[in-house]
């Protein structure tokens, strides 16, 4: 461990060697050149209105476009530079399109397992309107024979995840957003190890960001040395082209065999199972699925995986056992989806504002950040005032200070509707729920946050009359006696400087 800590340290300080390196070399370019400061700031004036308009007419989110315009406009040389370094979009137009082009072969493969959906038309035509959008936006429909299990905390995550790896007899797929070597990742490799050895197809992908501080830069070799098959997402390097660093592969997903899916916000660290040398407690969420709608997720990282290696996988050989998922009783829908910033469609973010917009008594809201556009805080707001119970969790203190202080920022215009938040009083709840009038629910690793909204790389199964709704309500209603809600009081007592750094960071909101 000593070890590894010393590589990554290594890791880090290297590439911020590099990056100072760059950075001086821009500004002793620029004073270089200060006899010419007259041209050169015509040149920039230029190239910002240039800038402005392409950033204008682009079709990201008008609070993004905001949030980037102003430091342009206020540091027109290094706000440009800046801009082109960290705001666009690191893919070429080529790559997008390859991408693209992997996801509409999903789409096509998706079909091969026909979806349910005819039938949750018949039987409500109200909740196939919001599955509709999530077919034709991701090509993924809703399943029948699937079983669903809430899984409320890490450590249960942990066993249901082993045990079902032990049972593993043709592959397992791993992705993951953070990796960190510890107890939680040890048990998970002891059981790669000896499933590889047995001949299994072992897969893994774990971002590079991600895990930056947890892993060595080469642990896909390690890995594929000990017969796991092993890709990095956007592997970090020290240029200072960090606009590559927006868009992560946030996703966590595990398939066994076609027949079993994990998903969540937990990702394979100890601190995930409190097993990390914290003063906090962490308490997070997950979701098993059995049966056919295990189907979408194997497809789902099976194109991320053929992205990352250039290659066609036979997407046949993951399909579920019909004998197993056909024996499984209808326990409701199930339709697992994925979100991506390649194709300016805010997936995770509509199917939230369907549920919420569609609302007749309640939704209930788990998430560790909330840092919001217009839209939603309007959708939330309509919600509350039509009488609507809107409920958010939130941890008291995030595992980031900023985030924390913006978190904070929108409390007052929603308390002020009637929305009802609750903070998390023992430690940090890093869940991503919506439960709905006790018929919907969404399970995934979409933050309420601009980089999980629109950046990241995201999953989530949204359910439907499935029985593992009543278990997220139990839960969500027990968690409450642990948070202490907000009051618009506390909204309203708050030193003029703290309103003053809420003011500023909001303005910023979307770049954080």
């Amino acid at each position: 461990m000593k070890r590894l800590l010393n590589t990554a340290l290594k890791r880090i300080v290297v590439v911020g060697i590099f990056m100072v390196i760059q950075l001086a070399f821009f500004v002793a370019v620029f004073f270089a050149f200060m006899d010419y400061i007259l041209e050169i700031y015509i040149v920039s004036i230029l190239i910002t209105i240039c800038v402005i308009l392409y950033i204008v007419n682009s079709e990201s989110n008008p609070a993004y476009k905001i949030a980037w315009i102003i430091p342009i406009l206020v540091l027109p040389i290094f706000g440009v530079l800046f801009y082109l370094l960290y705001g666009r979009n690191y893919l070429s137009e080529r790559t997008r399109m390859k991408f693209l082009d992997i996801q509409r072969f999903y789409s096509d493969k998706i079909g091969y397992m026909d979806s349910d959906f005819d039938k949750l038309k018949s039987e409500s035509f109200e909740a196939s309107i919001q599955s509709r959008y999530i077919m034709n936006t991701t090509g993924v429909g809703p399943y029948l024979h699937t079983e669903s299990e809430f899984i409320p905390s890490g450590e249960i995550m942990l066993e249901r995840l082993t045990e079902e790896l032990k049972k593993a007899k043709r592959f397992i797929y791993m992705e993951y957003f953070i990796i960190d070597m510890g107890y939680m990742w040890d048990e998970i490799l002891k059981i790669l190890e000896i499933k590889a050895q047995e001949g299994l197809d072992i897969r893994v992908i774990y971002d590079d960001f991600g895990s930056l501080t947890f892993l060595p830069h080469d642990y896909d070799e390690i890995l594929e040395k000990k017969g796991i098959k092993a890709c990095v997402f956007n592997k970090f390097t020290p240029w200072l082209t960090i606009a590559r660093l927006n868009n992560r592969d946030h996703r966590k997903i595990c398939v066994i065999d076609g027949n079993v899916g994990f998903t969540g916000g937990i990702n394979i660290a100890d601190k995930y199972i409190n097993r990390a040398k914290r003063k906090d407690h962490w308490l997070d969420s997950g979701v098993m699925i059995k049966g056919k709608g295990v189907w979408s997720m194997s497809v789902m990282f099976l194109s991320m995986w053929d992205f990352l290696r250039k290659e066609k996988s036979d997407y046949h050989i993951c399909a579920p056992d019909y004998n197993l998922y056909s024996n499984i009783k209808n326990d409701g829908y199930v339709q697992p989806y994925t979100d991506t910033p390649l194709d300016f469609e805010a997936v995770g973010e509509n199917v939230y504002m369907n549920m919420i917009n569609r609302a007749k008594e309640y939704v209930y809201i788990s998430t560790p950040y909330l840092i919001i556009d217009n839209e939603m805080i309007t959708a939330l707001c309509n919600a509350a005032k039509s009488g609507v119970e809107i409920i958010l969790t939130t941890p008291k203190e995030s595992d980031s200070k900023i985030v924390s202080t913006l978190t904070h920022s929108y409390y007052k215009p929603l308390v002020s509707c009637g929305v009802k938040i609750y903070e998390y009083q023992d430690g940090i709840i890093h869940s991503k729920n919506f439960i709905c009038d006790d018929k919907y629910a969404v399970v995934g690793t979409i933050n309420l946050d601009y980089r999980s909204l629109y950046l990241h790389y995201e999953c989530g199964i949204w359910l439907y009359n499935a029985s593992s709704i009543a278990s997220m309500k139990s839960d969500y209603l027990n968690i409450l006696s642990s948070c202490r809600q907000v009051s618009i009081q506390d909204c309203e007592n708050v030193r003029w400087y703290k309103k003053l750094i809420w003011q500023i960071l909001r303005l910023i909101a979307p770049l954080l």
